[in-house]
């Protein structure tokens, strides 16, 4: 499947992966900041992402290292959005290592839409699980 990518910026970098059967794409900082209390890393790029498909942005495991937290903790790219994919994060605690112009902030994942319709109902199937919620699992 080809994803048409346009670079806003002339120091935008391509999306890679480290390796081949990676599920995510490295996106890559152009630039970086405080923006309304939070840290905001753009990647100056834009995606094509085809019709039935949609982009995940999620953080990379690295971020664990940089005290920062992905502010809405996952990205949806939808096929229509055409404008720069960017990631901001919140502060934890007060400190941060700042990623920097080049560094990998976040990875980008694209997944089929499964055609879904919602049909009301009075029952639902039992299940093992059944309606436990939050912990069930673990008792």
């Amino acid at each position: 499947m080809e994803v048409k990518i346009k670079k806003l910026k002339d120091n935008a970098v391509m999306p890679t992966k480290a390796h081949k059967s990676d599920a995510g794409f490295d996106l890559y900082v152009s630039r970086c900041g405080m923006e309304n209390g939070l840290f905001v890393c753009h990647s100056d790029i834009a995606f094509e992402i085809p019709t039935g498909y949609v982009g995940y942005v999620f953080p990379r495991s690295s971020v664990s290292n940089m005290g920062l937290m992905m502010a809405n903790s996952v990205g949806v790219i939808d096929s229509g959005y055409r404008n720069e994919v960017s990631a901001r994060f919140s502060v934890n605690n007060g400190w941060f290592r700042k990623y920097g112009i080049g560094d990998r902030f976040a990875q980008l994942v694209i997944m089929p839409i499964p055609d879904i319709e919602f049909v009301e109902s009075d029952e639902l199937s039992e299940t093992d699980r059944g309606t436990g919620g939050y912990g069930s699992s673990g008792k």
